[in-house]
C-alpha cells in the first residue's frame, strides 16, 4: 500500500520520461522556457532549441564555464510543488542544483549530480528527480519559502550537458520500502525504511539460529524525515559468524567478523580543548547549538582586505578581485559570542607596498591607492580599541606569504622572512595593546611548502643561515620575549591542507583519502603526493609530514609555551561520506593528540557529512568526554579502523571509524562499562542523516561497528 505526506514523498526509483500532469508545472519542454521563466544565467553558452540530442523536438545545451551556471527563475514562486524532474545527458558532468530565493537571498543545501546515485551519460538522458521534502545527498526538507529560481551551477572545471524536460511535479507518491539493516554494538539492528512498513515481518538468524527480538526503538531525524530507522534489541548478543536479517521481501547478509582486541585507560590522560572542534564562519547561533561549535574564525583570504571602516573587503585572486559589501566583523563577534562560541579574528595587515629583497618592485607595479584605503598599525589599533566585543583570539592576517598572489593588487612582490616577521611584530603589538588580554596567533601559513621557505625562494632561506621559515620564526618571537619581557604570540597558527591527490574520488582515492589522517600524527607514514617524494626543507624525516608532533617537537625546540593552531583544514571532498568520516578521525586525533585550537574551512553543511562528523562529537550539548584516555590496541589498522576514548565526570566516551567500505568491524573493548549508552552514528547502508538512539550495553567483548560507518557512544 502506498501513502502519501504533505503533496508529496519520492520513492527516488528509476523514472522513465512522461508527460507532466495537468497540476504540474512545466518549466521546459521544447525550443524555450515556459512563459513566465527567465534566464538568469552567467558565464555559459546556452542553446535553447538544440536538435543534437533532444526528447520531443529540442533541448537545452549548455557549456558554463569554471563556477558558472544555467539558471532559470520564475515571475512569481513556486511553494507547495513537491519535487523537480528532469532529464539530463553528459559525460558525468561536474554540476550542482540549487533551489533558491531572490526575495530573501534563502537557498536549499547543494545537490551534486552523484548524489542521485544514477549514472549519466552523454549519448542518451536520464531521468533525475529532485524530492522537496528528501533532498538527494542530505535527506533534508526544502522547507518553506519563497522559492523562484533554479540553479545548475559546473564546479572547477565548468560543465557541459543537455537538459529536457523541465518540470516542477505536484505529487509524488512514496512506497513503503526496508532500506538497510545492520548490526551495532553487542546485540543491536539497526533498520532504516520509508513509508509504514510491517516489523512484524522483520526475523534475525546468527550463526543459522533464529534470535528473538526484545523490544524495538524508532527514531526519525527531525532534519530529514523521510526515512526513519528502528533498533531492534536482541535477546542474545551478537557474535561471529553468518548473521541473515529478513525485512519484508528484502535479505540483509553480514559476516561477522573475529574481534580486534583493545582496552581503555582512562588513567592515562590530558586535556582535550574543545577549541579543536572549530570551524570557519557559521551561519547562525542554531547552527552553533546544533554542531556544537566552540570557537569561530572570520578569516580567509577576503579579510585581507577587509576595511572596518569601511564596510567591505575584496575576494582578490579568488573571485576576479571582485569588491564586496562585509558585514561587520564587530557585530559578527558579538552574535557568535552570545550563541556560546569563542572567536578567532583575522585582523588585516597589508599596507599594499611590498618589496623585493633588493628593494625593487615588479613592474608595472599596482597602484593599491586606486581601490584601498590606507592601513597601517594605527588604524588597526583604533578599530580593535573601538569594538565593542572583544574576540577570543586575533590572528595576524592571513596566509601572507602568498599575498603577491591573493593579493596582487595590493601587494604585488613576494614577502620575505624578514617583512612577514616584522608585520606579525608591529600588529601583534598593536593587538594587544588596544585588547589588552587578547592572545594572539601567527602567522597563518598556507601551506606545507610555505612552512618552511618564502615566495622569495631558497635565496631567503640561504640568508637567513638555511633555516627554514617557521622555526626561525619562532626563534625571533622567542628572541622578542627575551628581550622586552613580553609575549606577542600565544599561538603558531598554522594551515594544513592534505596534499594526497583524492580527487578522482573513486574507490582508490577514497581509501586514500581516509588513510590521510596518518600524515597529522603518524612519523611511518610516507605521504602519499610530492611530500613524500620531493622534501623541500631542513627537517627530520622529511618525506613524512607529522603535523602534530612535529609542530610540537618545533615549539619546544625554538619558543616554549606557544600553543599550536590549525587555523584552516579540510576533508578534501565535503559531500562524499569519506569526507565526513575523515574528519570524526581528524577531530579525534586533534584531541588524542593535544592540539590547542582547529577551525574547520569553510563552513561545514550541516546536514552533509563533514557536519555530521561535528554534531557526532558535539551536538546539542551531548558531548564528547573533555579528558583524553589512553587507547591501547593489539592490531592497529589505521588506515581503516580508528578508535578514540575520553572521559567526563567519570563517564566513559568512545568514537570509533571503520573505514572499511565493505566489512564490519568488532572490537573486544577492556574497561569498558557495561550499562546504558546514549549513541549518534551515521553513514554505512544507514546513510548519511543524524541517527542516534539509547542502548544497554550488556557485554564488551563484542562490539559491532558496520561498514564506512562512525559511531559515538557515551556512558549514561
Amino acid at each position: 500500500m502506498s501513502i502519501r505526506i504533505r503533496k508529496a514523498l519520492v520513492a527516488l526509483a528509476l523514472l522513465a520520461p512522461f508527460l507532466a500532469k495537468a497540476d504540474d508545472l512545466n518549466i521546459y519542454t521544447d525550443g524555450a522556457l515556459a512563459s513566465g521563466w527567465e534566464n538568469w544565467s552567467w558565464g555559459s553558452t546556452l542553446d535553447f532549441a538544440a536538435t543534437d540530442l533532444f526528447e520531443g523536438s529540442s533541448s537545452i545545451s549548455v557549456d558554463s564555464g569554471a563556477w558558472s551556471a544555467l539558471s532559470i527563475k520564475l515571475e512569481g514562486t513556486f511553494p507547495g510543488y513537491a519535487g523537480l524532474r528532469f532529464d539530463i545527458a553528459g559525460a558525468n558532468p561536474d554540476l550542482s542544483i540549487t533551489i533558491q530565493s531572490t526575495a530573501d537571498n534563502a537557498q536549499s543545501s547543494s545537490i551534486p549530480l552523484s548524489a542521485f546515485g544514477q549514472t549519466v551519460t552523454a549519448d542518451k538522458f536520464t531521468s533525475l528527480l529532485i524530492d522537496f521534502n528528501a533532498l538527494p545527498g542530505t535527506g533534508a526538507q526544502l522547507g518553506d519559502g519563497t522559492w523562484d529560481r533554479i540553479t545548475f551551477q559546473g564546479g572547477a572545471n565548468g560543465a557541459t550537458y543537455h537538459l529536457d524536460n523541465i518540470v516542477l511535479v505536484e505529487s509524488i507518491v512514496v512506497t513503503p520500502e526496508f532500506l538497510s539493516a545492520e548490526p551495532f554494538a553487542n546485540n543491536v539492528i539497526a533498520v532504516t525504511s520509508k513509508g509504514t512498513v510491517d516489523f512484524s515481518d522483520v526475523s534475525v538468524t546468527l550463526n543459522n539460529k533464529a534470535v528473538s527480538i526484545k523490544s524495538t526503538n524508532t527514531y526519525v531525524p527531525v532534519d530529514t524525515p523521510s526515512k526513519s530507522i528502528t533498533y531492534l534489541n536482541l535477546a542474545s548478543s551478537l557474535s561471529p559468524g553468518p548473521l541473515l536479517i529478513t525485512a519484508g521481501n528484502s535479505t540483509f547478509n553480514f559476516t561477522l567478523p573475529g574481534v580486534q582486541y583493545a582496552s581503555i585507560v582512562p588513567a592515562v590522560n590530558h586535556t582535550i580543548n574543545p577549541h579543536v572542534y572549530g570551524v570557519n564562519f557559521p551561519t547562525s547561533a542554531s547552527y552553533i547549538n546544533h554542531l556544537g561549535v566552540p570557537m569561530s574564525r572570520w578569516g580567509g583570504n577576503a579579510v585581507t582586505a577587509y576595511n572596518p571602516f569601511g564596510g567591505f573587503t575584496n575576494a582578490g585572486n579568488d573571485w576576479y578581485f571582485e569588491n564586496r559589501a562585509s558585514d561587520s566583523a564587530d557585530d559578527w563577534v558579538g552574535w557568535v559570542q552570545g550563541a556560546g562560541s569563542d572567536t578567532m579574528l583575522t585582523v588585516p595587515a597589508d599596507a599594499g607596498n611590498g618589496l623585493f629583497p633588493n628593494g625593487s618592485y615588479v613592474s608595472p607595479v599596482a597602484d593599491p591607492t586606486r581601490a584601498y584605503s590606507p592601513w597601517n598599525t594605527t588604524l588597526a589599533k583604533q578599530w580593535l580599541s573601538g569594538l565593542k566585543n572583544k574576540p577570543t583570539i586575533v590572528t595576524i592576517d592571513n596566509e601572507m606569504e602568498i599575498a603577491h598572489n591573493t593579493h596582487q593588487d595590493m601587494h604585488p612582490n613576494p614577502m620575505s622572512y624578514d617583512e612577514e616577521l616584522a608585520r606579525v611584530l608591529n600588529f601583534s603589538i598593536a593587538a594587544k595593546e588596544a585588547l589588552p588580554g587578547v592572545l594572539v596567533g601567527a602567522p597563518s601559513t598556507c601551506s606545507w611548502w610555505f612552512y618552511w621557505t618564502s615566495a622569495v625562494g631558497y635565496t631567503d632561506n640561504a640568508a637567513h643561515d638555511n633555516i627554514d621559515f617557521l622555526p626561525w620564526f619562532l626563534s625571533k618571537l622567542r628572541d622578542y620575549e627575551k628581550t622586552n619581557g613580553k609575549r606577542l604570540l600565544d599561538y603558531l597558527d598554522i594551515h594544513y591542507y592534505f596534499q594526497a591527490d583524492s580527487s578522482a574520488n573513486d574507490a582508490a582515492a577514497k581509501a586514500l583519502r581516509l588513510r590521510s589522517s596518518r600524515s597529522l600524527w603518524d612519523y611511518s607514514y610516507v605521504d602519499e603526493s610530492w611530500v613524500g617524494t620531493s622534501p623541500q626543507n631542513h627537517q627530520w624525516n622529511p618525506t613524512a609530514v607529522g603535523l602534530i608532533p612535529r609542530f610540537k617537537t618545533l615549539i619546544d625546540i625554538n619558543y616554549p609555551g606557544t600553543k599550536l593552531s590549525i587555523g584552516e583544514w579540510a576533508s578534501t571532498n565535503d559531500k562524499d561520506l569519506t569526507g565526513g568520516l575523515l574528519t570524526v578521525d581528524v577531530l579525534g586525533i586533534f584531541g588524542q593528540y593535544g592540539v590547542d585550537s582547529a577551525t574547520y574551512w569553510a563552513t561545514p553543511d550541516e546536514l552533509g557529512p563533514v557536519g555530521l562528523a561535528y554534531w557526532l562529537y558535539r551536538g546539542y550539548g551531548a558531548f564528547f568526554g573533555s579528558s583524553s584516555a589512553q587507547v591501547n590496541l593489539a592490531n592497529p589498522q589505521p588506515d581503516i579502523l580508528s578508535l578514540y576514548a575520553a572521559t567526563e565526570k567519570g563517564k566513559l566516551s568512545l568514537v570509533i571509524i571503520n573505514k572499511d567500505p565493505a566489512t564490519p568491524v568488532a572490537y573486544d573493548l577492556a574497561n569498558v562499562p557495561f550499562g546504558t549508552y546514549f549513541i549518534r552514528h551515521f553513514g554505512g547502508a544507514a546513510g548519511i542523516a543524524k541517527w542516534q538512539t539509547t542502548i544497554t550495553l550488556s557485554a564488551n567483548n563484542y562490539i559491532v561497528v558496520p561498514a564506512y560507518t562512525a559511531l559515538f557512544m557515551k556512558q549514561q
